[in-house]
């Protein structure tokens, strides 16, 4: 499914947004985001990522311009409308947790959507095999540890089923194997055309889960496009404060151009030439 092909979700037009403290924490930024798409949202701490986030769910309305999700502008729409298209997570998986059972927190964001009882079920169940939860089902999220509340707070997004996923540093606290599980679990919802917008630090988990890079730098879009292109050019990375990940200095080093940043994509093209 290619960008221009698929359908169109998200539709950002020259928007501006400001905090009292920070008069220009958005500026002009316009973006396009389809179906099915895996985008990595990058940039120094305060570039306004997590401001562009907001706007997406309606947590945050633009002083000028304006979003469309779905077609429809987000001036008028409450947050809980929109969260029937946009789930998003937050980085503190504590800020999100409100019910007494990791069942029961699950089950939150999908009963709040009105699906019938049968579709809740199976989300549940679904969303909490994935980061393996059942054991836990009847257990208060707040006698998990960290990891453990990140995975549940995972779980409970992906089991909204919504068109858009955001993840702000969701593999924050994750040790490799729980990173695992995630990759794992946006590998499945990549099958049934949904989209993920991560929001990381991580450059090596972005370069290998992601296919197209925006990055931000003092409230403006700096660059977007594919993430094979974002790497490579080392003066926007060390401008915008980033480091390419590993596979990226591995394949500049050799001189390789892989068609995906992951180990394996690299040893082909290795063993290619």
């Amino acid at each position: 499914m290619s960008r221009s092909t698929s359908s169109l979700l998200i539709d950002i037009q020259n928007i501006c947004f400001s905090y009292e403290n920070s008069p220009n924490a958005l500026q002009d930024l316009s973006l396009e985001i389809r179906q099915g798409e895996q985008i990595a949202l990058v940039g120094h701490n305060g570039s306004g990522k997590s401001t562009l986030a907001k706007h997406l769910n309606g947590l945050h309305k633009p002083s000028s311009g304006q979003v469309l999700i779905e077609g429809q502008s987000t001036e008028n729409r409450r947050t809980a409308q929109l969260a029937k298209s946009v789930a998003l997570l937050f980085q503190n998986p504590d800020d999100q947790i409100c019910k007494r059972t990791v069942k029961a927190e699950v089950a939150f964001g999908p009963q709040n959507l009105g699906y019938p009882d049968e579709k809740v079920k199976e989300l549940v169940h679904d969303s909490m095999d994935m980061f393996k939860l059942l054991q836990h089902a009847e257990l208060n999220p707040h006698d998990l540890g960290y990891s453990q509340r990140k995975r549940l707070a995972l779980a409970s997004v992906i089991a909204m089923d919504t068109s858009v996923i955001v993840l702000d540093e969701p593999t924050a606290g994750l040790d490799p194997q729980e990173i695992r599980m995630l990759e794992s679990a946006m590998k499945k919802i990549k099958t049934v055309g949904k989209t993920v917008i991560v929001i990381s630090h991580d450059m090596d988990f972005i370069a290998e889960n992601t296919t197209r890079a925006i990055c931000l730098n003092g409230g403006r879009k700096v660059f977007d496009g594919s993430i094979l292109n974002f790497f490579p050019d080392e003066t926007l990375i060390e401008s915008c404060g980033l480091l390419s990940p590993q596979i990226a200095r591995l394949s500049a080093y050799f001189k390789l151009q892989p068609k995906k940043l992951t180990p394996e994509a690299f040893i082909a093209k290795l063993a290619d030439n």
